[in-house]
């Protein structure tokens, strides 16, 4: 397709003309953020968990037990939003914490049969979909779309705005 043209959409109005680059690029990133409020909310209302959840239950599942530390690391959150992460999964029955017998200073967190179950239910994260696509691009394409993201980003002057590679919308202020 002619990157010039304006892609196929079903009810799309009003149209873009071509040349109005800005509101393309703006009209796509409206497109990617509602579909991540829409996995974001399908996750919530059919499953009960937020994308941060699931990517917490995922990495104790894969490498746990788990400090919060090491969670934090896995899933590049910071530990403190962790924590009450791991407070609701462990509120819902998903995770349980354990003192290290040695060192009574380490809490470790384990996956629950329920926490498993959940697991089972659930359809993979967001990104985890997004990067079997990326995956299946040529390099080149690959490296082309993060020089144009990154580009992006300095244009909108939010080199500032950190982001954790999860992909869940909601408050910037408030732990997910």
């Amino acid at each position: 397709m002619d990157p010039t043209q304006n892609p196929p959409s079903g009810d799309r109005k009003p149209e873009i003309p071509r040349e109005s680059y800005e509101l393309r690029i703006l009209q796509s990133l409206r497109r990617i953020m509602r579909a991540v409020d829409i996995h974001s909310n399908r996750l919530a209302h059919l499953h009960n968990i937020t994308g941060p959840q699931l990517a917490c239950l995922l990495a104790i599942k894969e490498h746990g037990p788990l400090t919060h530390g090491k969670v934090a690391k896995n899933i590049y959150l910071s530990p403190s939003t962790v924590a009450g992460i791991i407070d609701r999964l462990e509120k819902k029955g998903l995770v349980t914490r354990s003192r290290d017998s040695k060192d009574r200073r380490q809490v470790y967190v384990s996956i629950t049969p329920g926490g498993e179950k959940l697991i089972a239910q659930t359809p993979s994260l967001l990104q985890d979909t997004l990067t079997r696509a990326l995956l299946e691009l040529p390099e080149s394409e690959r490296v082309s779309i993060t020089v144009a993201l990154e580009k992006l980003i300095e244009l909108m002057e939010a080199r500032h705005i950190e982001a954790a590679p999860i992909l869940e919308t909601g408050s910037l202020t408030s732990d997910p």
